[in-house]
């Protein structure tokens, strides 16, 4: 149990992935405030855990509701060693359709400015307490790469790349890790909008297994970067892929 002991909190927890990071947290022994918007979908997720989860709403676009969350994690279990800003969406369009408020606007919100409230409110209450601790931002290979339909989403993981760099730097005198995991192409719910445009199979084929990386793979990979074992991984962007940043294709041919 490499967490044993650690107490973390972790946004956007009710979509593929944030449900296996709070699986995995847990089974790592670590107690866990699980965030996200929804408090009916909170409480779905809360009724398979006991007292090591704890369930707040949070918007992450208001740095007020992000301070309360890391708030609640030190009144319910004491302190907060571990912060996972994984709360994102998309919404694949052509650049060309763009409504500016809903395709860049509201999606750079969460996904940008979402992710810096995260590491500033995080970064705050550890160097508070003194002892340090670890920050991870969910990051994706498209954050440097280029690809069809995800023009805002691509810029925004882009931006977390950068936020993760810089934090780690200054935040390294007190003793606060900054790492980002960058995911390919996750078998969840966000990816499943690429259904309904006919490319599911094409994107299924890209991929070096012939299959999509799953989630609980995902939440190993933050699962190790929260633990001490990862101690010397500092300002990096993790690339849990599959190896795909490395073969790109057209979604589109012709």
């Amino acid at each position: 149990m490499r967490l044993k002991g650690k107490v973390a909190v972790a946004t956007g927890v009710c979509g593929g992935i944030g449900q296996s990071i709070v699986r995995k947290l847990v089974d790592e022994g670590a107690r866990v405030v699980a965030v996200d918007l929804s408090q009916d979908s909170l409480d779905e997720l809360k009724a398979g855990y006991g007292d090591e989860v704890t369930v707040t709403t949070a918007d992450v676009t208001n740095y007020q509701d992000v301070e309360a969350m890391i708030t609640t994690a030190i009144k319910k279990y004491g302190q907060v060693d571990i912060v996972i800003n994984n709360a994102g969406i998309a919404f694949p369009k052509p650049l060309l359709d763009h409504d500016p408020d809903k395709d860049f606007n509201a999606i750079t919100a969460v996904n940008q400015k979402g992710v810096y409230h995260g590491i500033l409110a995080a970064g705050k209450a550890m160097q508070k307490q003194g002892n340090g601790g670890v920050i991870i931002n969910t990051s994706s290979v498209y954050g440097n790469m280029a690809s069809e339909l995800s023009f805002t989403y691509n810029v925004s993981k882009a931006a977390v790349d950068m936020m993760t760099k810089c934090a780690a730097l200054e935040y390294g005198p007190q003793k606060i890790r900054v790492c980002a995991v960058a995911p390919g192409r996750v078998d969840t719910p966000m990816l499943h909008q690429y259904k309904d445009l006919g490319l599911w199979e094409h994107i299924r084929r890209e991929q070096m297994r012939d299959e999509f990386t799953t989630p609980e793979e995902i939440a190993n990979v933050i699962a190790f970067l929260a633990s001490d074992e990862a101690n010397c991984i500092n300002g990096t962007t993790v690339y849990a892929s599959d190896g795909f940043e490395n073969f790109k294709y057209p979604l589109k041919s012709g």
